[in-house]
């Protein structure tokens, strides 16, 4: 007699579970560039500019049951420099071409603090030069042609916050951890491609004082505002975006998807992208 369709159900379920698990694993192995039961797992790590202090960056990734998880983590705030966004593209684009869903994470307490104080502080041209990087990644993962969940683990200001309102699904860590964007506090503008991003995905009761009011938000007030769709235990907010994920990877229609994401998303990019010489070039931080 065959299994009825709560066997199947339950079997899915537990399949799915298992390779979150065999996710976390490959990622705590930090295995290079080899396979581990058939899992294909790699990690990259470039050094950032020399300077005092400089630190490796670091991005790892593990693909399973069509699941690609990239996990940022710079062993401190995760902060956004050229070297975690070329890691970031090179994992996208294997993504896309062997995994059916995305999951982003951060590392423990920390999602991201935005982008690398050490070039903001510089000079114009490499401010500049950075966030016209960064804007350029959102839009990527903003239209990527796979489902994008993200994981947040912790703190997200600025492009951290940023890159939440890129993803599909958001789910955040429960805690004491502060979420939003800070620029207008700290002396810059909000760029378009982030105003933009905070039309689109943020509850309109919360867009001005998300934006030019520079609200920071816990958790829960995250998910009132727009940037969280959910919030879990902190240990639980990794398996459960992994868990996501590969719902979305066996239940959705990859060119359905695509097509359907330009529909929605089509428009907002292209005036995103249609912008940004103009938008970059006035972008300033104030001291």
């Amino acid at each position: 007699m065959s299994p009825g369709p709560g066997f199947r159900r339950r079997d899915r379920v537990r399949g799915r579970r298992d390779g979150a698990r065999r996710i976390l694993q490959a990622l705590d192995d930090g295995t290079h560039r080899s396979a581990v039961d058939g899992l294909f797992v790699f990690h990259v790590h470039q050094q950032a500019r020399e300077r005092v202090g400089a630190s490796v960056e670091r991005a790892h990734q593990a693909i399973v049951d069509d699941v690609a998880h990239l996990a940022i983590d710079d062993g401190k705030a995760n902060a956004i420099s050229h070297a975690v966004i070329d890691a970031v593209h090179g994992a996208l684009d294997q993504a896309v071409r062997d995994a059916k869903a995305v999951v982003l994470s951060g590392r423990p307490g920390r999602f991201s603090a935005g982008y690398d104080l050490s070039v903001m502080s510089g000079g114009p041209d490499a401010v500049r030069a950075l966030v016209r990087e960064g804007a350029l990644l959102t839009m990527r993962l903003y239209e990527l042609e796979r489902p994008v969940v993200l994981a947040c683990t912790g703190h997200a200001l600025a492009q951290g916050a940023i890159f939440l309102m890129a993803a599909d699904v958001r789910i955040g860590a429960a805690g004491s951890f502060k979420i939003g964007l800070n620029e207008v506090a700290i002396g810059m503008p909000v760029p378009v491609y982030a105003a933009e991003l905070a039309r689109d995905r943020l509850s309109r009761r919360h867009l001005t004082a998300a934006t030019a009011l520079a609200t920071i938000y816990d958790p829960a007030g995250a998910v009132d505002a727009g940037y969280l769709d959910t919030v879990v235990e902190p240990d639980l907010v990794v398996p459960a975006a992994l868990e996501r994920a590969a719902a979305l990877a066996g239940s959705l229609n990859a060119r359905a998807f695509a097509a359907t994401r330009a529909t929605l998303r089509g428009a907002v990019a292209h005036h995103v992208r249609t912008t940004l010489n103009d938008d970059i070039g006035a972008f300033f931080v104030d001291a």
